[in-house]
């Protein structure tokens, strides 16, 4: 009979919107602070196919030691982006890629909606420029 236990990070309610702004950002800031190393990202790669044992993706990464590679998915885990489940003897990580759309939808849709009024803006000008010469 194989136990089954799922863990939920700590900041998992910020995925949801639950909190206040200073706990959105600070769970913000754990989350870019995840997704600001190689290796971290190189973790989320692999998890972006499925769910991966722990052992997987030590394979994923041969230049690190197991220890090594379980302090950086604890730091995924704390940020939101990988969710846990023991499955017996084994731990399984699951690539949670709410938090990204989170910060897509606060931070990058909209400078990205700025950016392109600004290049059409700017289109727009030199266009106008050329025709009245």
């Amino acid at each position: 009979m194989s136990t089954r236990e799922i863990r939920r990070p700590r900041g998992a309610a910020h995925a949801a919107g639950a909190g206040s702004a200073r706990d959105r950002d600070d769970q913000d800031d754990l989350l870019f602070k995840a997704l600001g190393h190689r290796v971290r990202r190189r973790l989320l790669d692999e998890m972006k196919a499925g769910p991966r044992t722990t052992g997987m993706l030590c394979d994923a990464v041969p230049e690190l030691d197991r220890c090594t590679v379980m302090q950086h998915l604890r730091v995924l885990e704390e940020a939101g982006l990988v969710v846990v489940e023991r499955r017996g003897r084994e731990r399984w990580n699951s690539l949670d890629a709410l938090p990204i759309h989170g910060i897509h939808e606060r931070w990058i849709g909209p400078y990205a909606a700025y950016a392109s009024n600004i290049l059409g803006r700017l289109q727009r000008e030199l266009r106008d420029d050329t025709t009245s010469r």
